[in-house]
């Protein structure tokens, strides 16, 4: 199993409340990305930074998946961010070639994740569709499983190629903490066009 498989199911067990955040990885600051000039600010678009992980330094090692940002929202949904190229120049935009068969790589990865995590009863719309978010169109699809507690957590993907590079965004939230849909999509209306400006 890859690194990124088991950091990305340690996210989606620490939802669901079986680990502690903190046994996820390592913390640093906030910064600015280098590759596309995003900022990623101790506050952004009402969401807490909580901490990034550099894939091209050790353990990892694979410059190509670039660095992943995460922040929590008062709400407590997780909100993670992913800027990679893959060692490649990405066109822009969300319906070229390159994005949609990206998009479907990191949906069948989110399945395995679910396995992985244990869950079951792993649900996703059969076409993914469009989510514009401020300036910004994504490739989007909300998907869900059931934990061995029997709850319902959902992530909700978008994917979308940007000054050259990939941006995933990833909001995931939990029925067993009162959190919906509406909840995840007001604090992607307030946290992408901050981010993405």
């Amino acid at each position: 199993m890859s690194r990124t498989v088991a950091l990305l199911a340690a996210a989606l067990l620490s939802i669901a409340g079986a680990l502690p955040a903190a046994a996820q990885t390592q913390s640093t600051t906030p910064t600015a990305n280098a590759g596309t000039k995003l900022n990623f600010p101790a506050s952004l678009g009402g969401a807490t930074f909580e901490r990034s992980v550099n894939y091209a330094a050790a353990p990892a090692n694979n410059p190509g998946l670039g660095m992943a940002y995460f922040y929590s929202t008062p709400k407590r949904l997780t909100i993670s961010v992913q800027v990679f190229d893959l060692g490649r120049r990405v066109p822009a935009g969300s319906d070229n070639p390159t994005v949609t068969s990206q998009f479907n790589a990191e949906l069948n990865s989110a399945e395995q994740q679910f396995k992985f995590a244990g869950y079951t009863g792993f649900q996703k719309p059969s076409v993914p569709s469009s989510c514009a978010y401020g300036g910004v169109t994504f490739r989007c699809v909300t998907y869900s499983g059931v934990t061995q507690a029997n709850s319902r957590i959902y992530s909700k993907l978008l994917l979308t190629g940007f000054r050259d590079h990939f941006i995933k965004i990833r909001i995931d939230w939990a029925q067993s903490h009162q959190q919906t849909a509406a909840d995840a999509d007001a604090a992607l209306q307030a946290f992408v066009p901050a981010l993405m400006r």
